[in-house]
């Protein structure tokens, strides 16, 4: 079994769990932790023993999503990297790529994988969960990708195969986020429950996975994984690095790295954040007070 630094990963009653294990940093993805959730998801698809997997985080948040330096860019990938170290679109497409590649691991192995979502669950910590098979959340978790509002658009975009068109749209163009319950009445989860009973209510379903046989398992998701990508699910990601790419390269972007190296990474979020006052959308009920 593989030795990991930033996830905790074990095997019990049938399926794997693999622990986000970066809770100071609300599990903020650097790039070891990428690359140890890509051979997490290896090692569980090799193992007969396993027949799911069921990512979680540790302490107050799913993912507050990638970890950000280098005066506040992406650096899902490696910072060392001895390639494509240009700042042009398709250098940075390029990176994005390699980036995206350990997540979609979860998307291409064999075996289904379940999200248990508490807390936040915010830009690339929605790029984890929607890539999961199943998504289930507490009441209170928060989704959303504040980002949005100016430094690019979301690296992988599973929104629209989760959600409706208008809600994907709704949440992107303004960087509003979106509470558990209600994340649940749109479909971009499948269901919330309350925070005491969301461990419970995970376990529950993979343990049900557990008493099919694997490779039936694999034939079910595979089927229903190659009817998403016939409605360009994986063609779609690959515009989403390049979108994501060219949004770095806008007026605003560029401000937001400039402040960040002024001001700092949270004052800087704290004033691009700061106009829209609060942001949390409501399915039910006006939003404008």
């Amino acid at each position: 079994m593989s030795e990991f630094d930033t996830i905790i990963y074990s095997v019990e009653e049938g399926y794997a769990s693999v622990t986000l294990n970066l809770p100071e940093k609300h599990n903020a993805m650097t790039p070891q932790m990428l690359n140890e959730i890509e051979a997490a998801m290896l090692e569980a698809d090799n193992d007969n023993a396993v027949h799911s997997v069921l990512i979680k985080g540790a302490g107050p948040s799913f993912s507050a999503g990638y970890a950000l330096g280098d005066g506040g860019r992406n650096i899902g990938l490696n910072p060392s990297a001895q390639y494509r170290r240009g700042r042009d679109i398709d250098d940075d497409s390029w990176h994005i790529e390699q980036s995206n590649k350990r997540l979609l691991s979860i998307f291409d192995m064999h075996k289904p994988v379940v999200a248990q979502v508490h807390g936040n669950c915010l830009a690339g910590g929605t790029d984890l969960a929607l890539l999961c098979d199943i998504v289930i959340c507490s009441d209170d978790a928060v989704f959303g990708f504040p980002a949005a509002r100016g430094m690019g658009t979301l690296p992988i975009n599973m929104w629209l195969y989760h959600t409706s068109p208008q809600w994907a749209k709704r949440l992107f163009l303004t960087g509003d986020t979106i509470v558990g319950k209600d994340a649940a009445k749109i479909g971009l989860v499948l269901k919330s429950v309350h925070p005491e009973g969301l461990a419970l209510e995970c376990t529950h379903l993979v343990k049900r996975m557990a008493l099919i046989d694997h490779h039936v398992l694999s034939c079910n998701k595979r089927v229903l994984n190659m009817g998403l990508e016939l409605m360009g699910a994986k063609t779609l990601q690959r515009f989403a690095a390049e979108m994501d790419a060219r949004g770095h390269k806008a007026r605003a972007g560029s401000a937001f790295i400039s402040n960040v190296k002024e001001v700092g990474l949270k004052a800087a979020f704290r004033e691009r954040d700061e106009p829209f006052g609060y942001s949390m959308v409501s399915v039910d009920k006006p939003d404008a007070q």
